[in-house]
């Protein structure tokens, strides 16, 4: 169930003032832009919204249209975060195939603009959902926002990466085993108190390497809040921060996705939220063996791989991404006011990582 102490969409929803460590000199950034994208008029108005944990992220408005900045966040930063020219590469490989993103237009590498790399998109109009029991919906629209997302990221997932210019974006083959790697470094920089379930994890997850069948573009944070659906349809339009875009495994994207299904109640953070406890089939959200046959029909699979494995996983990874967090509020460069509230999730994750392990073979 819904966390009574925080309202997701009120918590992360819309549009703020810019924060003190986050402004930068509008009028540098109004003519860099003037002179990039066609048809920008000024002046310009610059708003941050309230959500976007990792990359800040602006809504520019301006007197014929909106558009959305997102930028490296200033100050000390963890090795290859951060990365929006990849999230710009992507999202420009996916615009022309009819893949719901934004259309992208700017990509500045030039620190002096605004003091970190940027890229600028159009701004993309409908909602931004932060609770994934869908309050206050029918059971048939619930039904069909669902079935969108798992229809939007089979498409992603069924696309050629080869074919749309991608080549290079990743490397193919070992994908959790080099995810593995990369959470580990990141947990262990930002680690600021010791759990065992995380070191157990770090030990016994990458000796037990699932096979990996498949290459594909993988999103890597594929989650209900990170989706623009239309204003008054169950229609994903736009999907957003690709930060950890990449080649490779899709059943690592789509079980991360499934999280959902599977995370421990009380989570605080936009990550965290839980379908758990919750009577689905009265709401019309499908149950997770069902959405899995959906997304297997989807996209041609036949067989059914070690879900447990792939749960212990993506716990894993969770915690390791929202301990990233914990370690930019300890180093002053969090993006989001909400962000001090991952320190209290990143145990429980290890835990309940630690508790699919332990389903999928592992002692101790």
């Amino acid at each position: 169930m819904s966390d009574p102490e925080l309202n997701r969409q009120e918590a992360f929803s819309g549009t703020k003032e810019v924060a003190e460590a986050h402004r930068f000199d509008q009028k540098k950034l109004e003519a860099y832009l003037a002179e990039r994208i066609p048809d920008f008029q000024k002046p310009l108005e610059v708003r941050q919204f309230k959500g976007g944990q990792s990359n800040p992220t602006y809504q520019l408005v301006t007197p014929n249209r909106k558009y959305v900045l997102r930028r490296k966040p200033p100050g000390k930063l963890l090795p290859s975060a951060h990365a929006v020219d990849r999230e710009f590469r992507v999202i420009s490989a996916l615009h022309p195939t009819g893949f719901p993103v934004a259309k992208p237009h700017v990509l500045c590498e030039d620190e002096s603009i605004i003091g970190t790399m940027f890229y600028v998109m159009d701004c993309v109009e409908g909602r931004i959902l932060w609770d994934g029991l869908l309050p206050g919906m029918e059971r048939a629209e619930r039904h069909a926002i669902y079935d969108a997302m798992n229809e939007t990221l089979a498409r992603l997932h069924n696309l050629d990466y080869l074919k749309i210019g991608l080549e290079g974006f990743g490397k193919p083959g070992n994908y959790i085993g080099r995810q593995i790697s990369r959470w580990t470094k990141q947990y262990q920089l930002s680690e600021t108190e010791k759990i065992p379930e995380m070191d157990k994890l770090i030990e016994w997850l990458p000796a037990h390497l699932p096979a990996q069948d498949r290459d594909t573009v993988v999103h890597g944070d594929y989650r209900l809040d990170n989706m623009i659906l239309h204003p008054t349809e169950p229609k994903v339009i736009a999907v957003l921060d690709w930060e950890l875009s990449t080649i490779g495994d899709p059943l690592g994207d789509f079980t991360y996705h499934l999280l959902q299904w599977q995370m421990p109640a009380g989570g605080q953070s936009a990550g965290t939220a839980t379908l758990v406890g919750s009577d689905l089939k009265a709401l019309g959200i499908p149950a997770m063996d069902e959405y899995v046959r959906m997304y297997w029909e989807r996209t041609g699979r036949t067989t059914t791989p070690n879900m447990d494995y792939y749960a212990a996983y993506n716990f894993f990874k969770l915690a390791g991404i929202l301990q990233g967090i914990v370690g930019r509020v300890r180093d002053g460069t969090a993006a989001n006011a909400n962000a001090a509230r991952n320190a209290a999730a990143v145990r429980p994750l290890a835990e309940r990582a630690w508790y699919f392990a332990k389903r999928a073979g592992a002692t101790g």
